[in-house]
């Protein structure tokens, strides 16, 4: 009893740490997750010199924060910015995975020595990107919405397949016919409880009065956890059904969605800290010396041959242009779940395992920074970085959800073809309007005959039907001035 002040208050400073270092890491460009394991490394035993190497225990605590994270990218996501990158999205997050597994594996198996199952294994532990890698990196970027809802679904729907053949590889199940069938089965049957429990859980909440604003919350994230527990339950895909309820859910008209959102996003960020945190604490530094070598041998093979390979293979269907092939290849970023699924084989007792763990900490580290640092310079070279975007403001007013409005905020930049124009002349559609700009520090609420300026800031009110459509009105004016339309430009 007695050590319960000191838990919770060395937790509640472990916290603090962390989010001021958000900050931190925006400022020098870094992906935060690096702050965080650097953070879980100094209280290790190299650090402050608590001792933790239980691998079962990190990987139920590893999962357990990975289902948080995926039901709040889930709830996040907007299915009108992804729905556009619907067919590369699923083909990122299941082609590119076996093709990641086929090429990886094959390079490795010769270039480090592995044998056929160790080799495959590594494959699959790397083929999965990490959602918090990748986001961190592209906020503000201003990839286009195909390129951004791309990755964003991939990341959302990837670890699922990864996670499937990390556990065959791991158990070393003989590969018969019916095993096909077995991996369809469960990421079909995961999609299906997934989609299904989180319309449900909408029909639900939409029509139960709860006694308490907060208690929707709690009810809506409650709802993607059972959705993992019976995905898991039934045989089939737990992570998969958590998104995908998630996913349901968040573009669902919920009571009070505005207090739900802002709840699951700080539930994320808790869960990413906490996981960080946690695999910098079970790393340890006497050991990621000897992962240094196979580290980069096998993060550079994925980077510069199993990954643009499996992009190619996944987006002949498609047809993007090289330059969206180059950038998707650039930024598949490895970051907490590569990490978590190398404990699986560790806690199977798998021989070689933990050298694998140890050299995807040092991908992860190496990796991440040099990807990360240069996917600004790499997408403005590619010519996809654009600037101007709309961001919707984080508003945790209830009323707002019960109006269907949503509230938009708009930097003009110094590039922008915004600078100049009239209000008048941007003619957004019926159910937005400007309410404010701020210039210089001063906001004042304008005319028709307010003239834009570069360094404005606008906050946009619009109903959520006409949102997309204002979005794309202030897209296109940004790229093509007034005369957008004119010029072809849509705002897609």
């Amino acid at each position: 009893m007695n050590e319960l002040p000191i838990i919770l208050g060395s937790g509640a400073i472990v916290l603090l740490a962390s989010v001021f270092a958000v900050r931190f890491s925006i400022r020098l460009g870094l992906p935060s997750l690096l702050i965080y394991l650097g953070i879980g490394v100094l209280l290790g035993e190299a650090g402050l010199g608590i001792e933790f190497d239980n691998p079962d225990l990190t990987q139920s605590l590893g999962l357990a924060a990975l289902v948080m994270i995926l039901a709040e990218g889930g709830l996040t996501t907007r299915w009108e910015a992804v729905r556009p990158a619907l067919g590369p999205g699923i083909a990122l997050s299941t082609m590119a995975i076996v093709v990641t597994i086929l090429v990886a594996g094959s390079a490795l198996h010769w270039l480090l020595d592995l044998d056929w199952q160790l080799a495959f294994l590594w494959g699959a532990v790397l083929a999965s990107t990490d959602a918090a890698a990748v986001f961190s990196m592209l906020r503000g970027s201003g990839i286009n919405r195909r390129l951004s809802g791309t990755l964003e679904l991939e990341s959302g729907l990837n670890d699922a397949p990864a996670y499937i053949a990390v556990v065959l590889l791991a158990s070393g199940a003989d590969v018969q016919w019916t095993l096909p069938l077995v991996v369809l089965y469960q990421l079909g049957a995961g999609a299906g409880i997934g989609l299904a429990l989180g319309w449900l859980g909408a029909q639900a909440l939409r029509r139960i009065a709860l006694p308490a604003t907060g208690l929707y919350p709690l009810a809506t994230v409650a709802v993607c956890v059972v959705a993992y527990s019976a995905g898991q339950l039934g045989q089939a895909s737990g992570l998969l059904a958590t998104y995908l309820a998630g996913l349901v859910l968040g573009n669902a008209r919920l009571p009070h969605r505005g207090d739900t959102l802002s709840f699951a996003e700080g539930l994320g960020w808790m869960a990413q800290i906490g996981l960080f945190v946690l695999l910098g604490l079970f790393a340890s530094p006497e050991r990621l010396v000897h992962g240094i070598v196979p580290g980069l041998v096998a993060g550079a093979v994925v980077l510069v041959l199993a990954r643009p390979v499996s992009v190619l293979v996944s987006m002949l269907p498609f047809r993007l242009p090289w330059r969206e092939q180059v950038f998707l290849s650039w930024a598949g970023l490895r970051g907490a779940v590569p990490i978590v699924l190398a404990t699986i084989p560790l806690a199977e007792g798998l021989p070689g395992a933990q050298g694998l763990l140890d050299a995807v900490f040092v991908i992860v580290i190496v990796f991440t920074l040099l990807q990360g640092a240069l996917l600004g310079p790499v997408a403005r070279l590619l010519g996809l970085a654009r600037t101007g975007q709309p961001e919707e403001l984080d508003v945790d007013a209830a009323p707002l959800d019960e109006l269907g409005a949503v509230l938009l905020q708009v930097a003009i930049r110094p590039d922008s073809r915004l600078h100049g124009v009239y209000l008048r002349e941007l003619r957004l559609p019926t159910g937005s309007g400007v309410s404010l700009v701020v210039r210089d520090g001063a906001s004042f609420t304008p005319g028709a005959g307010t003239r834009l300026k570069s360094g404005d800031r606008l906050l946009v009110v619009t109903t959520s039907e006409a949102r997309s459509r204002a979005e794309r009105r202030i897209r296109a004016v940004d790229r093509a001035g007034p005369l957008a339309a004119w010029k072809g430009e849509s705002g897609d």
